[in-house]
C-alpha cells in the first residue's frame, strides 16, 4: 500500500468514538466535564474535535506521524498456514494476499466448502466435522494455525480451566489441533462479545487452555475493521498464542491506518476497486416494508418516520430502551456500512441501499467485506448472504497476515 499524506484537521464525534472505542454518550460526558471539549467546525458548524486535541491519547499516536505507515511486509521464506472453521474464505484469502500459503482448510458447511473449492481448486479443503479430523501429519511442518472458532461457554471445575475441561466445545478442537501441530504461532478470531462473555471467564479459560498446551497468549485485542481498509464498522477479537520457546514480544498487532473508507469507496470505482460493483442477485423487500423504507433518507433510520408509522413498524420495540439504530436503517454513501449480518433485511439490523429502496445485493455485500469481485459464492442466495455475513473482512485478514509474517520473519532471524 502506498503511503498517504493526510491533511485532516478535524474529526467528527462519530469518528473519534470509533477511534477511541468509546460511545458517543461518553464523548458527550467528556465534553460537558471539560475532559475533551468539542469545537465548531468553521465551514459546517458541526461539533468536531481538532486533531491537536487528540494528542493526549497514546492509541492515536499514528495520527501525528508525517506519513501513513504500512503493515505490508515480504516473507523471507515460504510460510504455511492451516485454517480451521474456514467459512467462505475471508481469512484465507486475506492471508493469501499477505503472502501465506494455505496447506489445509477445514469447514463443515457444505456450501461454504463448495465456495472454497470453486475458487481455489488447488486448496486442500477438508469438508468434515473438525472432531473427525486429525492434523498430526502436519506436526512441525506448519507456521501458523488460524480459526474463527464459535464462542461457547465452558463448565468450570475448580479455579483454573484445563485442556480436558474444554472438551465438547469447538475451542477445545482449535486447541487440540494446535497441540497436534505445534506451530510457532496460532491466531483465533471471534466476535467482540467474547471478551466479556460470562464476566470474562470464557476468554480466561481459553487463555489457560493455550497456556497448558505450550503457548503464551498476548492480551486479546479488538480490531476495528474501518481502520484496516474495510468500509464497514465491524469489530473482531483477535487472540494470539506464541509457542513458549519463542519470545512473545516478537509479535505486534497490525497498526491501524488513518484513512477510513465509506460505502461509496466499496461500491464505486476508486482506491479500493477499479470498477463499479458488478450487478448481482439480491433479496427484495415485501411491498409493505418497501413503502416504509422509501421514507427513510440516506443515513436515516426509524426515527425519521412519522410517529404513528414508527409505532406501527416498531411494534413492542418502540417502547423498549436503547437506540435501536439498526431498525429501518438506510446507509449513506459517505459513511462506512454498519456491520453486515447473515441477512441484509433482518428487522433489527436493516442494511438498505442509499438510493434504491432494497437491501444490498450479493456482490455489494461481498464488496463491503472486501472480497475480490471474482470470488464466487455457492448455494442459494440466502446461503451466499450467510457466508459473506459470517466472514472475516478480507482486507482486515490481510493486515493480520502481515503481522503474522512480520513475526515469523523475526523468529527465523532470531
Amino acid at each position: 500500500m502506498l503511503c498517504r499524506k493526510v491533511m485532516k484537521k478535524y474529526y467528527s464525534i462519530s469518528e473519534v468514538s470509533d477511534m477511541l472505542g468509546v460511545t458517543k454518550e461518553t464523548l458527550r460526558r467528556w465534553d460537558k466535564s471539560g475532559k475533551l471539549s468539542a469545537v465548531r467546525e468553521p465551514m459546517s458548524n458541526y461539533r468536531v474535535y481538532k486533531k491537536e486535541q487528540l494528542k493526549v491519547f497514546e492509541s492515536l499516536a499514528n495520527l501525528f506521524e508525517e506519513e501513513e505507515t504500512t503493515n505490508e511486509v515480504k516473507a523471507i521464506k515460504e510460510f504455511k498456514s492451516i485454517e480451521l472453521f474456514a467459512g467462505a474464505g475471508g481469512m484465507a484469502v486475506g492471508l493469501e494476499q499477505a503472502g501465506l500459503e494455505c496447506v489445509a482448510l477445514n469447514e463443515v458447511d457444505k456450501w461454504a466448502a463448495d465456495t472454497l473449492r470453486t475458487n481455489r481448486p488447488n486448496w486442500n479443503v477438508i469438508e468434515d466435522d473438525i472432531r473427525n479430523v486429525s492434523f498430526s501429519d502436519y506436526k512441525n511442518k506448519v507456521d501458523v494455525i488460524t480459526g474463527g472458532f464459535p464462542c461457547q461457554a465452558f463448565s468450570y471445575a475448580g479455579k483454573k480451566l484445563g485442556f480436558k475441561d474444554a472438551r465438547g466445545t469447538l475451542f477445545y478442537e482449535f486447541a487440540r489441533v494446535v497441540k497436534e501441530v505445534m506451530p510457532p504461532i496460532c491466531v483465533g478470531e471471534n466476535v467482540r462479545g467474547l471478551l466479556n462473555h460470562d464476566g470474562g471467564k470464557t476468554i480466561e479459560g481459553m487463555i489457560s487452555v493455550l497456556n497448558e498446551i505450550g503457548y503464551n497468549v498476548l492480551p486479546p485485542k479488538i480490531l476495528k475493521a474501518i481502520f484496516y481498509n474495510v468500509p464497514q464498522k465491524r469489530e473482531r477479537l483477535i487472540l494470539v498464542g506464541i509457542r513458549k520457546d519463542i519470545p512473545i514480544d516478537l509479535y505486534n498487532y497490525p497498526k491501524p491506518y488513518r484513512k477510513v473508507y465509506n460505502l461509496s469507496d466499496a461500491l464505486k470505482k476508486g482506491e479500493l476497486y477499479n470498477s463499479d460493483v458488478p450487478d448481482s442477485l439480491g433479496t427484495k423487500y415485501p411491498e409493505k416494508k418497501a413503502e416504509v423504507m422509501k421514507l427513510i433518507p440516506p443515513g436515516g433510520y426509524w426515527r425519521d418516520l412519522p410517529i404513528e408509522m414508527q409505532k406501527e413498524y416498531m411494534g413492542k420495540s418502540f417502547y423498549l430502551g436503547g437506540g435501536k439504530t439498526g431498525m429501518a436503517r438506510r446507509i449513506s454513501w459517505d459513511e462506512p456500512s454498519l456491520t453486515l449480518t447473515c441477512s441484509p433485511a433482518q428487522k433489527q439490523t436493516e442494511r438498505c441501499h442509499p438510493d434504491e429502496t432494497r437491501p444490498f445485493k450479493v456482490r455489494e455485500y461481498a464488496r463491503i467485506q472486501t472480497f475480490p469481485d471474482n470470488w464466487l459464492f455457492k448455494g442459494a442466495i440466502s446461503q451466499q448472504y450467510k457466508q459473506i455475513g459470517n466472514a472475516v473482512p478480507v482486507n482486515l485478514a490481510k493486515e493480520v497476515g502481515y503481522s503474522i509474517i512480520s513475526f515469523l520473519n523475526k523468529y527465523h532471524k532470531h
